[in-house]
């Protein structure tokens, strides 16, 4: 373990940029939070888009094997977020140890500079797989309501209708990315979120008149073989590991925190099983990837999903900041770079350009990122911290956490990279 009172390696994650960064909550850094605004923080921090592509994956998976892996997922997420927790007031509470402000310099506590590489390089995948769940979800939404189901299968110069909307946005996802200090927009992100509650809201709503005048048929067990694609969007629609750390240090009674995190974890699951299993039941075999897609183009359907596009594109540069915090670390000692900013843009584009299905890609990101920060790295750093005076028990616990882990992540990764390729071709 190596996180001494080196602020030169150490401090990557608190230097003194004023950008939205991987230590950074929404709703502000006040030292006093309230259980309150922990509470709220900790929504904004998880529910995110992944919630979309639920209805999708429960359709796949069977409604009764979905929410049962959903709240598997759920309850393991929470252990693992709280094995963070431990490992940081473990590692603080030794003197020769300095800060620890988030989870990359938890890794260089642990394991040195390749524990940091590490969860560094991964927090950049996730960070830039939610950027192209993003553009899949704009493009897929605005072929979808401003293009016919058939114009949507045609080539203009080449191109499908989704991909001219990638494009599209692009240059302005540029501009918007070149802007070094983005503190202003953090408000934006709280917006989405208000807007994103709303729009399941309205989708609910939709789903309950659906399934009071039509039942049609579901099935509550979908197979063995869509388990690690099921594992994977859920895992990804909790999304919020990051901000575990930085929540914890800014809660006023830090005893309590558990108890809020575990409120919040057992709110949003509820919120997210109801949303899938109605998706689901509403539409049956018709559920679409994104199910926002599935409740037509009337005006208040329109205006849903228009502003969940609107929000997510803002959200973008929110989202790309801790890969620039990390990329302009690493790369040029902390100094502003736009051609990073740029190339990886360009990347995120192009990479949405190739993944046509939504749900798909969720399960990509969720299976072979969101696995590895959600629950191989919190276990891996509780054993090594804790291996010497940890019961048998609990580090056995922690290794079979680890080594299910990994089985989650190469397993689900294999398949959802399966269904993408199935889908492309």
């Amino acid at each position: 373990m190596g996180f001494r009172k080196n602020e030169n390696e150490a401090g990557s994650s608190s230097n003194s940029i004023p950008i939205a960064r991987e230590d950074t909550p929404l709703l502000g850094k006040s030292k006093q939070s309230s259980g309150f605004k922990t509470l709220a923080n900790i929504f904004i921090a998880v529910v995110g888009s992944g919630v979309l592509g639920l209805p999708y994956t429960f359709m796949k998976a069977g409604w009764l094997f979905g929410m049962i892996t959903l709240f598997s997922i759920a309850l393991l997420t929470y252990y693992c977020m709280m094995l963070l927790v431990y490992t940081r007031r473990k590692l603080e509470s030794v003197n020769e140890y300095s800060k620890i402000n988030s989870f990359g310099d938890l890794g260089f506590a642990v394991c040195g500079s390749v524990g940091k590489l590490c969860v560094d390089f991964m927090i950049i995948l996730s960070q830039a797989g939610f950027c192209v769940s993003y553009m899949i979800f704009i493009s897929n939404t605005f072929a979808h309501l401003f293009n016919s189901t058939a114009s949507q299968a045609h080539s203009y110069l080449g191109l499908t209708p989704k991909k001219w909307y990638i494009w599209g946005c692009l240059p302005l996802q540029l501009g918007l990315n070149s802007i070094p200090t983005l503190t202003h927009l953090a408000p934006l992100s709280i917006f989405a979120d208000v807007v994103q509650l709303g729009a399941m809201g309205v989708v609910m709503g939709k789903d309950a008149v659906i399934i009071a005048n039509n039942k049609p048929v579901v099935q509550a067990f979908g197979g063995w073989n869509v388990f690690f694609y099921c594992v994977g969007v859920c895992t990804y629609s909790f999304e919020g590991i990051g901000m575990v750390l930085p929540l914890e240090s800014e809660a006023r009674n830090k005893k309590n925190y558990g108890l809020v995190l575990g409120l919040a974890t057992g709110m949003i699951s509820i919120l997210y099983a109801v949303f899938g299993v109605m998706g689901y039941l509403a539409f049956g075999n018709e559920t679409r990837d994104i199910i926002t897609t599935n409740i037509g183009t009337g005006f208040l359907s329109t205006l849903v999903q228009l502003g969940l596009c609107i929000n997510l594109f803002f959200s973008c540069p929110l989202m790309m900041n801790p890969v620039y915090e990390v990329l302009d670390r690493r790369l040029s000692q902390g100094s502003y770079t736009l051609w990073s900013r740029w190339l990886m843009i360009f990347l995120v584009a192009l990479i949405a350009l190739f993944v046509p299905n939504f749900a798909d890609f969720l399960s990509l990101v969720g299976s072979s990122v969101c696995v590895a920060l959600g629950f191989v790295f919190p276990a891996l750093f509780h054993f090594i911290v804790f291996k010497d005076e940890a019961g048998l028990g609990k580090l056995i616990l922690d290794g079979a956490i680890v080594v299910i882990g990994i089985i989650l992540g190469v397993s689900g990764t294999m398949i959802s990279l399966r269904e993408i390729f199935g889908t492309t071709a």
